[in-house]
């Protein structure tokens, strides 16, 4: 071995040498007198990371809040439903059917609030349980830099400071960029108002059927970009005859769309078809679920809202987004509440007014093609333009 490289050696590796002679042979034993690296201590500390990791989620870190936000929602619409009975209430059975329906939204949020007080709990242990986790983790890495004679995580740390200053001196030299909208809203920005009606007719089969819905399709068959389809519902509310161009007819079921008064509605933008509904398992709050264009088709990503199937009148889709509207009064419907299916965030505070022409809405189906929402409104087809900033 020559000197340099002996020299090498004894910088990296506290030695220690003791000699002997045996006949013409000098032998040396070579000791390192430092304790050996804990290796099981590092694979515990990359166990314990990767716990935490598939531990704590965005989804559960989500979860309290949108079980928050729901309870606040369900007291609010059972308060108005209380000071309801107490104005109409004239001791008749209008009376004694309204307190069931009070007796059950009283259980139903019961419900909420236990799954609440239990997800609290679940946190509270899983926050406590994380936080010893990463003390731990802390003190052994602490210990486990002692280990590094070549100072690599010193170099690493003046390395990183110095790439965060330069970053730091562009951003303050850099001109700030025009902003941008999330291409999870198709580049159309954030709705603000409705305006209209643009077109208001009554359908060729007259005021005998007031429920129904009509539009275009999303994705149309070449040549049919500009047919229109039409239902208008027949037997039970559930069997209609589909239109296009006021011309051929079929026997179809309709799209349950009215999900005050259905279990499911459906509803389609320029991302896709998705299913609308409610489920005990949700508290009876609305669920959104996209269908896959197999054969035969499957529900596929699943989102569950906070908000309750009760409090809606009808829902639609625009890129990604679904709206939900209720009655305010017989000339105006209210667009009041977003779900964004790429951001999972809820709003309630829209308050986007629907100039109505006839007292109910039956049916809304956004176009993504003209941007403009097609409504059925006691037997009336309309439009309506939608307003993006």
């Amino acid at each position: 071995m020559s000197q340099s490289n002996a020299f090498i050696l004894m910088i990296i590796i506290h030695l220690s040498f003791s000699q002997s002679v045996r006949g013409k042979e000098c032998v040396c034993d070579l000791k390192n007198v430092d304790p050996p690296f804990p290796e099981n201590e590092l694979t515990e500390v990359e166990t314990t990371a990767l716990q935490c990791i598939k531990t704590i989620t965005l989804e559960k870190m989500n979860e309290l809040d949108r079980l928050v936000l729901g309870l606040q929602q369900r007291i609010k619409q059972l308060e108005d439903n209380v000071i309801m009975l107490e104005k109409e209430d004239n001791r008749n059975i209008y009376g004694a059917v309204s307190l069931r329906i009070i007796e059950l939204e009283i259980s139903e949020i019961q419900d909420l609030v236990d799954k609440l007080n239990r997800t609290t709990k679940n946190y509270q242990h899983l926050s406590v349980q994380t936080a010893d986790q990463l003390e731990a983790m802390k003190d052994s890495m602490v210990k486990l830099e002692k280990f590094d004679k070549m100072q690599t995580i010193k170099k690493y740390r003046e390395i990183q400071i110095k790439k965060n200053l330069e970053e730091c001196k562009k951003e303050l030299k850099a001109t700030a960029p025009p902003p941008t909208v999330s291409s999870g809203r198709c580049g159309l920005g954030r709705m603000v108002s409705v305006s209209g009606p643009r077109m208001y007719s009554l359908t060729v089969y007259g005021t005998s059927y007031p429920y129904g819905a009509w539009g275009k399709d999303a994705k149309p068959a070449p040549g049919d970009e500009k047919k229109y389809w039409l239902v208008v519902l027949s037997r039970s509310n559930v069997y209609g005859h589909f239109i296009r161009q006021l011309q051929q007819q079929v026997s179809i079921r309709t799209p349950r769309h009215h999900i005050q008064l259905y279990g499911y509605g459906f509803a389609t933008d320029d991302s896709g078809v998705y299913v609308i509904y409610a489920s005990t398992s949700n508290f009876g709050n609305v669920i959104i679920s996209k269908v896959e264009t197999s054969n035969p088709p499957v529900l596929s990503q699943t989102w569950s809202t906070s908000l309750h199937k009760k409090t809606v009148t009808n829902t639609f889709m625009v890129c990604g987004v679904l709206y939900a509207t209720r009655y305010l009064d017989k000339e105006i419907e209210e667009i009041f509440y977003s779900y964004d299916t790429k951001t999972n965030k809820e709003r309630y505070d829209l308050r986007i007014h629907i100039k109505k022409m006839q007292t109910n809405i039956e049916f809304l189906n956004y176009d993504p093609r003209d941007h403009l929402l097609y409504v059925y409104s006691d037997a009336y087809i309309l439009t309506y333009e939608l307003i993006f900033q």
